[in-house]
């Protein structure tokens, strides 16, 4: 330290570079952290969650209902001792009763994986209520049992079609993981087993059939265990032709531009604007495929909006980036997440390459799936308001694409949307 001679008093000049290092020191610092809290998605950062799915299962629109870690997204719905271990879910003791999806399913292919002992009586139960109570007529009820433990054996619908017991009555079937491929369509129900068809039953409802509901596994007695179960919502009808913006009204464009690519896509550039689809939609299931063409771009969808109005609808957010190289903390709640409502779990998407989007609508609850795996559950508990920006709206609205600033360069293509189907019951 340099001193006055015989004084022991720091030099005037000295102090004054002291406390010019510190101010540069303290402004260098600050900037690095505000660097740290807003880094573009770096693909060396924690890797994308397929919980399982294989591209082109997440190309072909499937997503997963578990993800191998918890249980998130779904409900109990008695008293059980219901864990997740090493990607299995499992049960054995408890109240009888469901597990079951926080959201609801109308048309859908539904795969899963199973085991259970010779002596246990489970099941999976499709288009559910929460507490089902009678199997004929407010659920479809997917037996996993022997034949000795019941009249509906695996693969079968219980009080509405018997069949044959695919194990067999062999000991060595209850030791292994099998595979069930459900695929629910209106009033037709079709179930294999190890890719054997067990149950090719339609409805005498017919249109009246029970149209949608939970998705839910069973503690009935004895010891189940679930992995891999993944949904494809089917009949999802495009409304973006490829070709033109024919269904789509740009009137308040503003400074943005919406252009048909070569390849069929949606190009948004620049902004503030938006694109609203003539269609509305209130309970749906929407689904597309989206790339941003630079690292931290901002846009979103919005969805229930109200009609002519700009940017007036919940929004879910694309943005990549996500802070500390830390996919767990989004910035702006994410992509996937719903703007100023719920953050997204996980940036679950990289910009500069195409990722999948699925939403799922049903009243106040919102689910949304980002490369098949779930990053949004969220259920809107607000006062009822016309406007969702006040509060809860249930009522259709519009899909509106988002240009967000001048810097928006944004693909969008695969879009597709429709109402769920009542419940009828």
């Amino acid at each position: 330290m340099m001193q006055n001679s015989g004084t022991g008093k720091i030099h005037p000049f000295w102090t004054q570079f002291q406390l010019l290092i510190v101010c540069i020191t303290t402004i260098f610092s600050a900037s690095t952290d505000a660097l740290a809290q807003a880094e573009p998605a770096g693909r060396s950062a924690a890797s994308i969650k397929t919980a399982g799915l294989s591209q082109d299962e997440i190309d072909s629109g499937w997503i997963a209902l578990f993800d191998g870690e918890s249980t998130f997204g779904w409900r109990a719905a008695s008293e059980a001792n219901w864990t997740v271990e090493q990607g299995v879910v499992s049960v054995s003791e408890g109240d009888k009763g469901l597990l079951r999806t926080t959201s609801q399913f109308d048309n859908f292919e539904l795969k899963a994986r199973f085991k259970i002992p010779a002596e246990t009586n489970s099941g999976i139960f499709i288009r559910t209520s929460p507490k089902p109570r009678d199997p004929a007529g407010d659920c479809y009820e997917i037996n996993l049992a022997s034949k000795k433990v019941s009249p509906f054996p695996t693969g079968t619908l219980v009080s509405r079609s018997k069949g044959e017991d695919v194990s067999n009555g062999n000991a060595a079937w209850f030791e292994q993981w099998h595979d069930i491929h459900i695929s629910a369509n209106g009033p037709k129900i079709i179930v294999h087993v190890d890719g054997q068809e067990v149950t090719n039953y339609t409805d005498p409802a017919g249109d009246k059939a029970i149209g949608r509901g939970y998705i839910g596994l069973q503690l009935n007695s004895g010891l189940a265990q679930f992995k891999s179960v993944r949904l494809k919502p089917l009949n999802v009808e495009p409304i973006f032709n490829g070709t033109d913006l024919t269904g789509w009204k740009t009137d308040q464009k503003l400074d943005s531009s919406f252009e048909v690519t070569e390849d069929g896509e949606l190009q948004i550039l620049s902004g503030r604007g938006q694109i609203e689809s003539e269609a509305t939609f209130g309970d749906f299931v929407f689904s597309m495929k989206c790339k941003t063409n630079a690292d931290g771009l901002n846009s979103g969808v919005f969805f229930r909006s109200i009609p002519g109005e700009m940017m007036n609808g919940y929004e879910s957010q694309i943005q990549n980036q996500f802070k500390d190289s830390d996919r767990s903390k989004p910035v702006d709640c994410g992509t996937g997440g719903i703007f100023r409502r719920s953050v997204a779990r996980h940036v679950n998407a990289n910009d500069k390459e195409w990722f999948s989007k699925t939403i799922i609508a049903n009243g106040p609850r919102v689910a949304v799936w980002i490369n098949g795996y779930q990053v949004t559950d969220w259920s809107d508990q607000r006062e009822p308001d016309n406007n969702p920006r006040r509060g809860q709206r249930l009522e259709a609205g519009t899909i509106i694409f988002q240009g967000h600033d001048p810097t928006t360069d944004i693909l969008i293509k695969n879009i597709g949307a429709r109402e769920l189907k009542p419940r009828n019951r």
